[in-house]
């Protein structure tokens, strides 16, 4: 009767274990059970869609995927706040209307500057210095900015579902990568801190790099001009040279994400594509087709089509940030 009841509290105990919810920020319903599901076929070795642990890739945007993006992408904040930094010592930097506006945190006026607009601002405070120097300054920025809206930290506004996703997959032996159109010197800063995934596992867009010997230090340097961009039909490119193989699930948010998705669920076997959609006004944001950041249309009309989970932040997320209670 003894080993009995022992064998009884174990079991019981390990099934506990086993059937604990990976996704507790997820509310019950087809969002979180398609995705728990597609995990559990892909891990099983007895089921006809068991991926081997090498084939797990998982990647994901980072800007609006794992984090917010508004008003502006976080690294356009941080630009602002370095040029207007730059400025106070030496005004004569603002040599366009564009640059003066962004000094001034004048987003409509700089946003109506378009691509073209943001680039010689992330120009202006992105280029001339080393890499290990620009580094630190996204660190000390990190440390003491504050989102304009909410007054918290950047590195506080994850979101909590997404950081479980990441846990849950990493725990079923994958290996979960960032492909962001964000520059990769700037995230790499932040993301094994804040979502467990090491400098090497980031992808993401880069400027001029050059390697100059400085005051007798090898240095590299972070030049004027763009290399690459790491966005719409730049980030299946980007996966193939940096990963060399089609990741099985990806997540985005926007339709510079779509041929990310579109590549990698095209590939053979069991693939998962997740776009979160951003629903949430009273705890977050809600945008999509008209919006002049993230951007989502294509992804919205198509992806369900194409087997994608569209997920509804309001009504799938029972809290949106780690610090929230729900």
């Amino acid at each position: 009767m003894f080993k009995l009841t022992l064998s009884a509290i174990f079991f019981s105990i390990a099934a506990t274990s086993l059937c604990a919810d990976p996704l507790p920020s997820w509310n019950a319903g087809d969002a979180k059970s398609q995705i728990i599901n597609y995990v559990d076929a892909v891990t099983d070795p007895t089921s006809e869609d068991y991926v081997t642990p090498s084939d797990r890739i998982a990647v994901f945007d980072n800007d609006g995927t794992l984090w917010s993006e508004q008003p502006v992408y976080f690294q356009f904040l941080f630009a602002m706040d370095e040029l207007a930094r730059m400025a106070e010592q030496d005004p004569s930097i603002l040599t366009s209307d564009t640059l003066k506006a962004a000094a001034a945190k004048d987003f409509k006026t700089v946003l109506a500057a378009g691509e073209e607009g943001l680039l010689e601002v992330v120009m202006a405070t992105h280029s001339g210095l080393s890499v290990d120097a620009y580094q630190d300054n996204v660190r000390n920025w990190l440390a003491a900015a504050r989102h304009p809206d909410t007054g918290r930290p950047y590195n506080e506004m994850v979101y909590q579902p997404m950081l479980e996703l990441l846990s849950y997959l990493r725990d079923e032996d994958f290996d979960t990568f960032i492909v962001s159109g964000g520059g990769v010197d700037f995230m790499r800063v932040f993301a094994e801190e804040a979502y467990g995934i090491p400098p090497e596992q980031v992808i993401g867009s880069s400027g001029k790099t050059s390697y100059q010997v400085v005051d007798g230090v090898p240095t590299l340097m972070k030049d004027p001009g763009i290399a690459f961009i790491d966005d719409k039909e730049g980030k299946p490119v980007a996966i193939n040279a940096n990963i060399g193989k089609r990741p099985i699930l990806v997540a985005g948010n926007s339709d510079g994400d779509f041929q990310m998705l579109e590549w990698a669920t095209a590939g053979d076997g069991p693939r998962f594509g997740l776009i979160v959609h951003h629903t949430d006004s009273a705890r977050e944001y809600a945008y999509d087709r008209d919006s002049h950041i993230g951007r989502l249309e294509r992804g919205l009309d198509e992806g369900p089509d194409r087997g994608w989970l569209i997920v509804d932040m309001s009504k799938d997320w029972s809290r949106v940030w780690p610090q929230d209670d729900n």
